[in-house]
């Protein structure tokens, strides 16, 4: 397990510690004991235990991307719910996290990165 100390990435999100949310943010709903960070067509979501963290997402993110805002009350892990071919588990410490969907450019416009 890597244990994240100010940024790390995995798939299409990048996840860095924060000293503040910036901007208006709405609530982001739980999924069973998880919160589902990054969905996944291929069925192996990024998720992280829902009774660690308490998850907005911010308003006003970039077209094409999604920005969740994490407040860890307690060291929690983000994790696959798949059994193989995973990333490995990520460790977050207490305190204020950003979790960014990244986006890519297409001859369409900017699109969410498929991971």
């Amino acid at each position: 397990m890597k244990i994240v100390k100010n940024v790390a990435a995995q798939g299409e999100m990048l996840i860095r510690r924060v000293a503040s949310f910036e901007g208006g943010s709405k609530p982001f709903e739980a999924e069973g004991n998880h919160f589902i960070l990054a969905h996944s067509e291929t069925g192996h979501h990024h998720v992280i235990d829902r009774t660690k963290v308490r998850v907005t997402e911010q308003v006003k993110a970039p077209t094409g991307m999604a920005i969740l805002q994490l407040i860890v009350d307690e060291p929690a892990v983000i994790e696959h719910l798949r059994g193989h071919d995973t990333h490995e588990p990520l460790m977050l410490s207490e305190g204020l996290w950003e979790v960014r969907l990244q986006r890519e450019y297409t001859p369409g416009g900017y699109r969410r990165v498929a991971d």
